[in-house]
């Protein structure tokens, strides 16, 4: 059993995308867009003009496979309730990881040392994914 993050962007993932391969070196291993599928969505389930909208991408951060779409597109992504968590190798990856997320976003946590890490740090970036970033005490 594997469990993967699906990220719904609400019309904001083809940005969201380039922004993570700026931020996290990102690769984009797969992407559909709507007006390419070959069953298209519910009229009710897709905000009009939305046919070059992403509705499905995987793409990859380091070893881990996060999928996302635009979903219904009417361009308000809301994200509450969980993290992704980055586990850094070293405190200038864990530096540069946790600027490159808060650029546009929000500190919730400035990196610091803890008892479990090195530097731990969280962020909401400027989509409002929160994220957990630290360095491997390991």
């Amino acid at each position: 059993m594997q469990v993967q993050p699906y990220l719904f962007f609400d019309g904001r993932c083809e940005e969201a995308l380039e922004y993570y391969k700026k931020a996290l070196g990102a690769s984009v291993q797969m992407l559909m867009r709507f007006d390419e599928s070959p069953e298209p969505p519910p009229p009710d389930k897709v905000a009009p003009g939305s046919g070059r909208k992403i509705m499905h991408a995987s793409f990859t951060i380091g070893d881990t496979e996060v999928m996302a779409s635009d979903g219904e597109a009417k361009g308000r992504p809301e994200f509450r309730g969980f993290s992704l968590s980055i586990r850094t190798r070293s405190e200038a990856e864990a530096d540069r990881v946790f600027g490159a997320l808060a650029d546009g976003g929000q500190v919730q946590l400035p990196l610091t040392k803890t008892f479990f890490a090195p530097k731990f740090g969280m962020v909401a970036d400027r989509f409002g994914v929160a994220w957990m970033v630290m360095v491997d005490a390991a």
